[in-house]
C-alpha cells in the first residue's frame, strides 16, 4: 500500500493510498480518515460509495464528514467507484464504464476481467484496512452511499447482515431493474439474463427474503432524477412488506448535489455511530 497524501484534520489524520488490486487488475486508489483516538482503541467503521462520474475524492473534498467522525470516534473508508487506467475498457457514457462500476462483478466481455467492484469492495479493500489500519474494529462496520453508491450501500448490506451493523444512503438508485440506469448497467455488466440482476437491486433482495434490522434514507424532493431513477417509494413497499423498519425523509427544495450530501451528513455520521457504539457479544 502506498500513501499518496497525509493531512491533519479535526484532530485526526486525512489519507488517500494506492495499491495493486487483485479484484480489478488494476492500482485502486482510497481514502481514509482516522479521527483522533487513544493508543491501543478500536474504532468503527464507515463506509461510504460514491455514485456515477465521482472517484473517492468527491466527498472527501465535498462531503463534510471529518467533524463528525473525529467527535464521535469513527473512521470513514471510501473507495473509487470503478478501476482506472488505460488499458482499462471504457464506454465514453457517465453512466457505464469508468466511474460507473455499479459496485458489480462484471459477467460480460470485455467488463469482465477488471469491473469486479463488489469483490474489491465486499473482500479485497477491508482485509486491506484490517491489515494495514489496526484501530479499525471490522466487527464494527457501518456502510451508507449516495446514488450508485446508495444502490451499492444497499444491496451490500443486505448480502452481508452480518457484516454491517448499519446502512444509509443519500438519494439510492433503489430499484435498477426498474430504471434506465440499471438496466444499462446490469445489462452490460451481467448480460441479458434479469435473474442474474436480482442480488444487485435493493427492492429485489428484500423480495427474495434478504434482510436488515433497518434502514436510514435521505432524498430530496427536487432531485432531477426522483421519478425516473430513484423511486424511493419502491424501497418503501418493499420494506413495509417485508417488516424492515425504513426511515424515509424526504427533504424539500434539496437535488441530487453535495450540497444535499453535507447538509445531512453529519446526521448519517452520528445515526451510524450510535448503532455502532458497542461491540456485539457473543
Amino acid at each position: 500500500m502506498e500513501t499518496i497524501s497525509t493531512s491533519k484534520a479535526y484532530g485526526g489524520t486525512q489519507g488517500v493510498y494506492r495499491h495493486a488490486s487483485t479484484a480489478t487488475g488494476t492500482d485502486m486508489s482510497f481514502a481514509v480518515y482516522v479521527p483522533p483516538h487513544d493508543d491501543g482503541a478500536r474504532l468503527p467503521v464507515l463506509w461510504f460509495l460514491s455514485g456515477l462520474t465521482c472517484t473517492h475524492a468527491n466527498v472527501m473534498d465535498k462531503g463534510e464528514y471529518r467533524r463528525a467522525c473525529a467527535e464521535l470516534g469513527v473512521i470513514l473508508v471510501a473507495p473509487d467507484t470503478s478501476p482506472r487506467g488505460d488499458d482499462v475498457p471504457d464506454d465514453d457514457a457517465y453512466d457505464f464504464g469508468k466511474g460507473a462500476g455499479f459496485y458489480v462483478d462484471a459477467t460480460q466481455e470485455p467488463w469482465a476481467a477488471n469491473f469486479r467492484m463488489r469483490s474489491y469492495v465486499e473482500d479485497e479493500l477491508p482485509a486491506l484496512i484490517a491489515a494495514r489500519f489496526p484501530m479499525a474494529d471490522m466487527g464494527r462496520q457501518g456502510i451508507m452511499g449516495h446514488s450508485m453508491g446508495g444502490h451499492g450501500a444497499l444491496t451490500i448490506a443486505l448480502r452481508n447482515p452480518d457484516r454491517f451493523r448499519s446502512v444509509s444512503a443519500f438519494a439510492p438508485i433503489v430499484a435498477p431493474l426498474q430504471c434506465a440506469w440499471g438496466e444499462k448497467a446490469l445489462g452490460g455488466y451481467l448480460g441479458p439474463d434479469r435473474m442474474a440482476w436480482r442480488s444487485y437491486d435493493a427492492c429485489a433482495l428484500i423480495a427474495d427474503g434478504a434482510r436488515v434490522a433497518e434502514i436510514l434514507v435521505d432524498q430530496g424532493d427536487a432531485d432531477g432524477f426522483l421519478a425516473e431513477q430513484l423511486k424511493p417509494e419502491l424501497l418503501a413497499e418493499a420494506c413495509a412488506a417485508a417488516g424492515i423498519g425504513l426511515t424515509l425523509r424526504m427533504q424539500p427544495g434539496y437535488d441530487h448535489s453535495y450540497n444535499f450530501i453535507s447538509t445531512f451528513m453529519g446526521e448519517h455520521v452520528a445515526w451510524h455511530a450510535e448503532r455502532l457504539a458497542y461491540r456485539r457479544v457473543g
